[in-house]
């Protein structure tokens, strides 16, 4: 979901809520059961009518803002037209993906096979200091994140919370 459709959402959604929780709230107490479900499916269909012109509004907005980034940065088929260049380009940005997951896994690999300290000469030195292991954690959070997608990392929160809030106590 785009940002703008989960802004649509929560403004447009809860507000939506809010009244329709009024409105049934306060239906008159000698309405007929009849006519309380009539008004309850109009109810439901405003709704409806409602989430689908967010929604439609929200996909417009996400495709005015893909022809905007497409003029503005070019496509891949504008690059194609410069000989070496382009495809050199074309190259490095479909490599950036798995170049970053590489890299991670290396650092990962690097983080957890590797003890914490190191014996140098007569002194033990710390091999990731606290500001690059935070750092370590940034870019695991970011490339995983690209990678699987925001709810995956959303769904891990708890457990990320669960695991680091207890180091910093």
């Amino acid at each position: 979901m785009s940002f703008l459709a989960k802004i649509t959402d929560v403004v447009g959604g809860s507000l939506f809520g809010s009244v329709k929780e009024l409105i049934t709230d306060y239906f008159p107490p000698d309405m007929s059961p009849e006519k309380k479900a009539e008004l309850q499916q109009k109810i439901d269909e405003m709704e409806f009518k409602k989430q689908m012109a967010i929604m439609e509004a929200a996909a417009d907005a996400e495709k005015t803002l893909n022809q905007r980034i497409a003029e503005q940065e070019g496509t891949a088929s504008d690059l194609k037209q410069l000989p070496i260049v382009g495809r050199i380009v074309l190259f490095l940005r479909g490599m950036q993906r798995p170049m970053w997951g590489f890299f991670v896994m290396y650092l990962d690999y690097e983080w957890f096979t590797n003890p914490s300290t190191k014996l140098l000469g007569d002194k033990l030195v710390q091999t990731f200091s606290e500001q690059q292991q935070t750092a370590l954690i940034v870019i695991n959070l970011l490339v995983l994140g690209f990678l699987f997608g925001e709810r995956t990392v959303k769904n891990l929160e708890p457990l990320i919370i669960k695991v680091f809030g207890k180091s910093g106590k």
